[in-house]
């Protein structure tokens, strides 16, 4: 399989990251703890394990910081022009404005509140 199972977004500020993924993705996140570790932070984008797709987190750990030029994440969306409008009044920014990547759709690339880039992909439109 190489199906991605799982991603953790690293971010300083939870509370800042919750409302920004909350706000651009339109969708709730929610408390997850780390059973080795209680000083862990982490929010978690739904998931039941067992569907198509991966499940992530934000994450704050003392050990990682976020920011560009790590792994790029892309959400899936209907057509990412929506979410990408909402990234600036989540307090984002668009680092690449909706562009077409030929046949296999479209893409936006924000920036989160915390610095870290991330991708927005749709098929259509």
């Amino acid at each position: 399989m190489r199906k991605i199972g799982w991603f953790d977004i690293y971010v300083e500020d939870m509370e800042r990251a919750q409302t920004f993924y909350e706000t651009v993705l339109d969708t709730s996140l929610a408390p997850m703890g780390d059973p080795n570790d209680p000083s862990v932070q982490m929010r978690a984008f739904g998931d039941d394990f067992t569907s198509h797709g991966a499940g992530g987190a934000v994450v704050k750990l003392e050990h990682a910081q976020p920011g560009p030029g790590g792994s790029m994440v892309y959400f899936s969306c209907e057509d990412c022009a929506v979410e990408e409008a909402r990234a600036a009044g989540a307090g984002g920014s668009v680092v690449q404005p909706k562009y077409s990547i030929g046949e296999h759709g479209f893409v936006s690339i924000i920036s989160d509140t915390e610095g870290n880039m991330v991708g927005l992909h749709s098929v259509a439109k």
